[in-house]
C-alpha cells in the first residue's frame, strides 16, 4: 500500500459510515410514507364523518316509509295489546270500534297472529296520510284504507 492509496479496511468513500451525517437523511426518509399514509387515513377519516354529520341516514328515510312503519308497528302492538293498542301507537281519538282491525279482533283479546303483508297507494298530505294495506289475523287477509296523522313528528294510526 502506497501513502496515496486509501486502506479498504471497512472505510466507504461517502458511505454510511457514522459521523458522516448521511444516517439522520435516511431515517428521515423512510418515515415520510408513513407520516404521508397516517395524514392521509386522517383526511378520509374526517371526510366520513363530516358526510354523516351533514348526510344522517334517517334523512334518506322517506314519508312514505315512516308511514309503512307505523302501519306495520300497529299490527304488532295489535297482535300483542288486542284491539286496544297502547296509546303510543294510534292517535289521541282513536275509537277500537273504527279500528282497521275491528270485526277480526274481539275487544280484550290477545295474542292473535297479526301480519301485515301489504303496504300500497300511499297519499301523504301535510300531516295526514292514507294507504291501502293487506293484513292477515289467524291466516284470514283482508285489504282496507288505513287513515294516519303525523302527530308530534310520529305517524300513528287513527283508523
Amino acid at each position: 500500500m502506497s501513502d496515496q492509496q486509501p486502506a479498504e479496511s471497512g472505510q466507504d468513500k461517502g458511505g454510511d459510515m457514522p459521523g458522516n451525517g448521511r444516517e439522520s437523511d435516511d431515517s428521515t426518509r423512510s418515515m415520510a410514507p408513513f407520516i404521508i399514509a397516517a395524514a392521509i387515513a386522517a383526511i378520509v377519516l374526517a371526510v366520513i364523518v363530516i358526510a354523516e354529520l351533514v348526510s344522517p341516514v334517517e334523512k334518506n328515510v322517506t314519508e312514505a316509509d315512516r308511514v309503512a312503519a307505523a302501519v306495520r308497528d300497529f299490527g304488532e302492538a295489535s297482535s300483542r295489546y288486542g284491539l286496544v293498542p297502547p296509546r303510543e301507537a294510534v292517535c289521541p281519538d282513536f275509537d277500537p270500534k273504527r279500528s282497521p282491525l275491528a270485526g277480526r279482533l274481539n275487544e280484550g283479546e290477545t295474542g292473535k297472529a297479526i301480519e301485515i303483508t301489504k303496504v300500497d297507494d300511499m297519499k301523504v298530505e301535510g300531516d295526514r296520510a292514507g294507504a291501502t294495506v293487506t293484513s292477515k289475523v289467524d291466516g284470514d287477509e283482508t285489504t282496507g284504507t288505513w287513515q294516519l296523522r303525523r302527530i308530534d313528528n310520529e305517524w300513528l294510526v287513527c283508523h
